[in-house]
């Protein structure tokens, strides 16, 4: 392992750092007995040696309605009721502080409770408790866009639909006409003219403030921030006004679960889920997400039952790629549908910075830009740059950055984005971000306005030309290439945990997609802007989905997300490598090769799942299903290919497999894997289907021995009115050992500092798990307030030590 007081910053950029405060934590012992009694299974961050309230979701053993039908058993909602007011009783024996809060029984059986921290273990005992989550936050997954103003704004800037090849479903007849889809999200500006024509009387429901009114957050709020996105996400769908959405002529039904921000909680995108779902929808889309790579949170359960109901259930897959593993529920999904981001396709510049004569910034790069128009209006000029610290809107104030360069340092948790949005608004023509630790920062194409990214070490060099009074900079930017749709670098990446299957299931347009907005600006209140993120790219899927039920109302779930999915078209990167499985899923969507489908292979993507045995051969038989949907009998062959053809593995399936018009029948695998050959980790294949004529792919996946998995995802730190009380980390499949250290974060670009140690901990649990900690180093260095921190923990297990971290503003 690294030692931490040499700790090279390569390594830290290797990490993807971002601090969430929430779930994960394991069970609690209880006291002795001849016969222990079994507990309820805690998920999540909940610090129960506090007095603090805290919500919870409480799941029962006692099966929802959707569950116990899926299972052949008879379920009603008298009974259910019955068995919750029991357990709810029992809850408040053994916790008595708990006020029991939202209910539910359609796709999840239990109920929300508030209550006392230190309350939550006592949940576990109590007889008809399955399990009990945390109510945490939930986040929309894109960012917050730029309003285009309607002197520059044309139907046209939503080239995403006809790259994707709406435009030709249309012409054969399917709109989306009679299909509902539900838009769960901030609530939808139903009076916006491009979506007016979706809405009936019943418009959804509103379930920050429990109304029938889902209106978007209005400015003012006094919880909040104005919101927009849900109406972007509508638009995306169904908008047929000067925008048109995927399904233009589809029904909407709007379900508001996040309130100001754009935040809500489990509890409220859970009763969204079962409300969209009783209320007859075919299709929903959640463009939200949180951080839990778990398949068996609260809300991917929820989803996979709404699917069982027949609801084609589509979420965005997360932005904190670009890594592998850092796809979050509800994308975890088993049965849902997670979309993944891409780009349109683009022109690729080089750019070059100048200074001072001699001083060379070999290392800078064009990062973003929001046209080709406005990154050339750069090329040959001289301006004035400024140094705004991190870059966020309170480093402008005071700060004369109009028609000038912002130079901006990377970290203190703002998203690249969200920087150059800071800019923009503080009047700035472009942007310089350094990085604030060692090597490149990632592309992140759409900024607000024309970015170059360098390394640390140019950005010091700004720096120091800067403290010399030479505060001019001048660009040459040059055309280098136009490369096709990719996938965008934020966009979540796979493997899930547990179920170790493939995610995203495929992608979609999600960056600059121009939508409809409310501008909440009386005089002139409908607008259109640019959003990106997989929250953009998942309406694209959920339109599709509706395209597809409209074509073929006989179709299942399955079949839709199969269709999808089968006829999926395979990204490559701009050096033309294709994507690996897990950063593209099956590919980007093509609609109309979905609707006009012969063959559906399902599932769409296939995990082999993990192989142990050190000696010889370890045999699974295991099997998908082919549905021919031709109207002639069809003679498949069936090829399996691992990356790199590893001889330790062997997948043997028939050929020639015959099967009548519109029949299906199951295909037959015999999987060989030679684990003791192989190195562990997990190896990405493909089974290649022909029916003699076409050809198409489905993803696979096979993993050896311990999966590779990060021992350490994320850390976070928490704070109250006093100070620093905890630190805390989610480790997936738990650790050996885990050691938390701390690094003074530089605003100025300087070198890290190692500060010291907080604490070693040994033998902790899988999930998020919190310690208490003051601030306190165990060389008796005690944080400042007023400074920025690096928080970093080393976790170990099974031979593997991974390192996470998070930078934050002690305040």
């Amino acid at each position: 392992m690294v030692k931490k007081r040499t700790l090279k910053l390569s390594i830290i950029l290797a990490v993807f750092l971002l601090a969430f405060s929430s779930f994960g934590m394991g069970a609690f012992a209880q006291g002795s007995s001849s016969t222990p009694q079994q507990l309820a299974k805690l998920y999540g961050n909940i610090d129960v040696k506090s007095s603090k309230s805290t919500t919870v979701i409480v799941e029962l053993t006692e099966e929802s309605i959707v569950e116990a039908k899926q299972k052949g058993k008879s379920q009603s909602i008298t009974n259910l009721a019955r068995e919750r007011e029991r357990v709810q009783a029992a809850v408040k024996k053994a916790a008595k502080s708990s006020e029991v809060g939202r209910e539910y029984d359609y796709v999840f059986s239990g109920f929300a409770v508030e209550l006392a921290s230190n309350e939550v273990p006592a949940l576990l005992a109590v007889p008809g408790v399955k399990a009990v989550y945390p109510d945490v936050t939930y986040t929309v997954t894109g960012d917050a866009g730029e309003v285009i103003s309607q002197e520059v704004f044309s139907p046209q800037m939503m080239n995403s639909v006809p790259h994707i090849g709406v435009d030709k479903v249309w012409e054969t007849g399917f709109t989306g006409k009679g299909i509902t889809v539900a838009v769960i999200d901030t609530g939808a500006d139903y009076t916006h003219p491009d979506l007016k024509h979706a809405f009936g009387d019943y418009k959804g429901w509103d379930f920050v403030d429990n109304d029938n009114d889902p209106q978007e957050t209005p400015k003012g709020d006094p919880r909040g921030e104005e919101t927009a996105h849900g109406t972007h996400v509508s638009g995306t769908v169904a908008a047929n006004g000067q925008i048109k959405g995927v399904a233009k002529e589809a029904t909407l039904l709007a379900y508001r679960v996040l309130g100001p921000g754009g935040s809500g909680t489990t509890e409220n995108v859970i009763a969204g889920i079962e409300k969209a779902v009783e209320d007859g929808a075919d299709v929903m889309n959640l463009s939200l997400g949180n951080s839990l790579n778990d398949p068996d949170y609260a809300t991917s359960i929820a989803l996979d039952w709404a699917m069982a109901e027949g609801v084609v259930a589509v979420t965005s897959n997360g932005n904190a790629g670009p890594n592998n593993w850092t796809v979050g529920s509800p994308g975890t999904s088993r049965d849902a549908i997670s979309v993944g981001a891409t780009q349109l396709p683009f022109n690729v510049y080089n750019a070059s910075i100048s200074t001072t004569a001699g001083v060379e910034y070999p290392s800078a790069k064009v990062q973003g830009f929001p046209s080709d128009a406005e990154l050339l209006a750069l090329n040959g000029k001289e301006f004035e740059f400024v140094h705004v610290g991190f870059g966020s809107p309170a480093e402008f104030v005071g700060k004369d950055v109009k028609g000038k360069i912002a130079l901006i340092s990377r970290g203190a948790g703002i998203a690249f984005v969200d920087k150059a949005i800071a800019a923009k608004a503080a009047g700035a023509v472009g942007a310089i971000i350094y990085n604030n630790v060692a090597g490149e920062t990632p592309d992140v194409p759409g900024m607000a306005v024309p970015t170059i990214k360098t390394t640390l070490a140019d950005g010091q060099k700004l720096l120091d030309e800067l403290k010399k009074g030479n505060n001019k900079v001048s660009f040459t930017i040059e055309y280098s290439k136009t490369v096709g749709e990719t996938m965008a670098d934020f966009s979540s990446r796979g493997p899930v945990t547990g179920t170790w299957m493939i995610k995203p299931d495929l992608s979609a347009p999600g960056v600059n997609i121009v939508s409809t907005v409310p501008t909440h600006d009386p005089a002139n209140p409908y607008g259109y802007a640019a959003y990106q993120g997989t929250s953009m790219a998942s309406p694209h899927v959920a339109g599709a989905a509706a395209l597809l039920l409209q074509a073929h109302p006989e179709w299942s779930v399955e079949d839709v997300k199969a269709a999808l999915m089968n006829t999926a078209e395979e990204l490559k990167d701009a050096n033309g490598n294709v994507y690996p499985h897990n950063t593209q899923g099956a590919g980007s969507i093509r609609p109309l090769d979905a609707i006009n489908a012969e063959t559906l292979a399902t599932p769409g993507s296939y995990s082999f799942g993990v192989f142990y045995k050190d000696k010889g051969k370890q045999v699974e038989k295991q099997h998908f299903t082919i549905n021919n949907l031709s109207n002639e009998r069809k003679s498949y062959s069936f090829n399996v290919e691992f990356e790199g053809n590893p001889a330790g593995i062997k997948v043997m399936t028939s050929n020639n497999l015959k099967v009548n018009a519109g029949q299906s029948q199951q295909v037959n695998l015999n999987v060989q894997v030679d684990a003791g050959t192989l190195a562990p980790g997990y190896y990405e294949g493909t089974i290649v289907i022909s029916d003699g004529t076409q050809t198409f792919d489905v993803p696979t996946i096979l993993f050896v021995k311990e999966p590779n998995y990060p021992r350490a995802e994320y850390v976070y730190v928490e704070t109250d009115a006093n100070g620093l009380t905890a630190v805390g980390g989610f480790f997936p499949g738990g650790a050996e050992s885990v050691e938390f250290f701390v690094y003074l974060s530089n605003a100025d670009g300087a070198p890290l500092a190692y500060l010291g140690d907080i604490a070693s901990y040994t033998n902790v649990p899988s999930g998020y798990q919190t310690f208490a900690w003051d601030g306190t180093l165990t060389n008796g260095y005690k944080l400042e307030k007023g400074k920025y921190y690096n928080v970093y923990a080393y976790a170990t297990y099974k031979g593997q030590t991974d390192l996470a971290g998070t930078n934050f503003l002690y305040e």
